[in-house]
């Protein structure tokens, strides 16, 4: 249980350190959150619990397939704004945009073969 715990907390610092920087400088926040820190430590915690580099190499491949989608949500979210638009309705017209475009690549992908 302290090793979830320690988890939570260590995932949880990372996210709230980079919004507390990017309220000072939107650059330095942006280069932090781009940098895939969670899929990092995704692998991280699934290699230290199970040492199975198989499982953490499939996970790496999946991310990378569905890092395209996602990418949707950081140019739509900037039109909507920039169009006038409301936080919260671009927010979620550009989720639901970019639920829309993982739908689409794991039907792209499944059709040509590849197996997230």
């Amino acid at each position: 249980m302290t090793y979830y715990i320690s988890k939570i907390i260590i995932t949880t610092a990372l996210i709230v350190l980079i919004s507390e920087i990017a309220k000072r400088s939107s650059l330095v926040g942006a280069i932090l959150a781009s940098i895939p820190l969670v899929s990092v430590l995704a692998m991280i915690w699934l290699y230290a619990e199970t040492r199975d580099t198989a499982a953490v190499s499939a996970l790496a491949s999946s991310i990378f397939w569905l890092v395209l989608p996602s990418l949707a949500l950081f140019v739509t979210l900037p039109v909507l704004l920039g169009r006038g638009l409301g936080f919260y309705p671009a927010l979620g017209t550009a989720i639901a945009l970019t639920v829309v475009c993982y739908y689409l690549m794991v039907l792209i992908l499944g059709y040509l073969g590849v197996k997230l």
